[in-house]
């Protein structure tokens, strides 16, 4: 079955409620939580927990514009609408640089894992190899897709809850080497909660946010889903569990087994752990299971950014040939174009291997950033269209209406100074201008060819007096 858009409904609801909780678990937390775990100590856990709420604001946002209207193009497509022409080419184009940065830090993190086993390899030509062989996978149909995410997501999701229970059984019943000196005390014994003090715990929540990228890649699925009325609201909703679960409660199960001035940047705390605990080979498995953890979120990368680009092109605020789908319906085109820019993080494997996880994280955060920002955004417009009449109310609404995402958007405003305000992070914000200066030449040279591309997009009016009513009569319960 082909959806308006060209494109196979060919995920069902298993492999989304699947792909949703692994992609909550990925880089962010198996590789950058080492460096922030050094920064903050015990604290991240707290940095994790106030991101979380926030994230799952912007979730819950989405979701209802994602009921209103679900479509493929999902943040690009409701800022056309809501926040005029500009903002939606400028979102778009930005989501599909954030997935291709973030591709290129996972590559970065896949070969740095490649050296547990390997350290004679160069990082550079790991991260070439993994490249290539996830670009050739990714040209398959949307239904295999699905099902690959559903089992790289599944071994994600089997290792950390192993992960949480070894970890119980170390510091309850005293198992293995660091039995002795498991403690819960280690959360605030060793320098204190906030052992380097709170202003250097807040300055980890540029890292912290980067591990919550992918999150809103179910909203991308929309267009693809088999049945998006029932499973994107259940995939949202599952989200304050996932974030308790494997961010807070894996790393405080880590904290308190292993002591946080153990664990250093650039390795993953997940694999020191197990090495400590003393384990036989389960330092070596966890690395495997991470390895599958980046090249799983790199996949969905090419995934997405295949479908955002045909999105901006079939708007006509891209190259017409990334319309194109093959015969298994997928964006080959667009694909092809996402993976040849990722190549750059080769490049920079090769340049500065121990410095290019640092800013590659840096710049797809203030990416991941903005487009949070532009959902809220666009949710705010959205609820006064809905007050004034002028567009469709959803049934799945956000707790908090606008308000709520009022105060994230100045939460998201903070975390930006704070990249700002970080030596080696600031540098992701360098490129911005540069960037911006690229969307406004490409603007207005696309609307001076086009101009009806750019036309504002009315909005979806609502069926009658009694169709909110309607609409809540025939949703799911949840």
């Amino acid at each position: 079955m082909t959806d308006d858009e060209g494109y196979a409904r060919g995920l069902g609801s298993r492999q989304i409620q699947m792909m949703a909780i692994g992609g909550a678990i990925g880089t962010g937390l198996f590789l950058g939580a080492g460096k922030a775990i050094h920064q903050a100590g015990p604290s991240l856990l707290l940095m994790y927990a106030v991101a979380g709420v926030a994230v799952f604001c912007i979730m819950r946002a989405l979701g209802e514009l994602l009921t209103y209207r679900p479509v493929s193009g999902s943040f690009a497509d409701y800022a056309r609408e809501f926040l005029g022409p500009f903002t939606g080419f400028a979102t778009g184009w930005t989501y599909w640089l954030m997935w291709v940065v973030t591709g290129m830090a996972e590559v970065t993190a896949a070969a740095t894992y490649v050296a547990y086993w390997w350290p004679q390899v160069p990082q550079w030509t790991a991260a070439l190899v993994f490249l290539v062989l996830l670009f050739t996978a990714n040209l398959i149909s949307v239904r295999l897709f699905g099902e690959v995410e559903f089992w790289l997501s599944m071994i994600k999701v089997t290792a950390i809850l192993g992960m949480i229970l070894i970890g119980l059984g170390v510091l309850t019943l005293g198992l293995g080497a660091a039995g002795s000196t498991a403690s819960v005390g280690h959360l605030w014994r060793d320098g204190g909660f906030f052992p380097h003090g709170v202003g250097r715990s807040l300055m980890t929540l540029q890292i912290v946010m980067f591990a919550y990228v992918a999150v809103e890649l179910v909203g991308v699925t929309a267009g693809e889903a088999e049945n998006p009325r029932e499973t994107l609201p259940k995939a949202i909703n599952t989200l304050p569990w996932r974030i308790a679960l494997f961010y807070v409660g894996a790393l405080a199960v880590i904290l308190c087994v292993v002591p946080w001035t153990v664990f250093q940047p650039g390795v993953s705390p997940f694999v020191a752990a197990f090495a400590r605990i003393g384990i036989p080979l389960g330092a070596g498995i966890v690395n495997f299971v991470v390895l599958s953890a980046a090249l799983s979120s790199c996949n969905s990368g090419m995934y997405s950014t295949g479908r955002m680009l045909r999105d901006l092109a079939a708007n006509g605020q891209g190259p017409r040939v990334f319309t194109r789908l093959t015969g298994r319906r997928t964006p080959a085109a667009g694909i092809l174009a996402s993976v040849a820019v990722m190549g750059i993080g080769v490049w920079l494997n090769y340049v500065d291997p121990a410095g290019a996880f640092t800013y590659i994280t840096a710049f797809a955060t203030v990416a991941g950033v903005w487009t949070w920002g532009v959902i809220l955004a666009a949710h705010i417009r959205y609820r006064a269209a809905v007050r004034a009449g002028r567009a469709a109310p959803a049934w799945f609404t956000a707790p908090g209406g606008a308000a709520a995402s009022w105060c994230t958007l100045v939460f998201l405003a903070a975390v930006v100074v704070l990249i700002a305000a970080d030596s080696q992070a600031r540098v992701s914000l360098y490129g911005a201008p540069v960037w911006a200066a690229a969307l406004a030449a490409g603007y207005a040279v696309l609307r001076r060819r086009n101009p009806t591309a750019f036309v504002r997009r009315p909005h979806l009016a609502p069926a009658g007096p009694d169709a909110p009513d309607a609409a809540a009569a025939d949703a799911p319960a949840l």
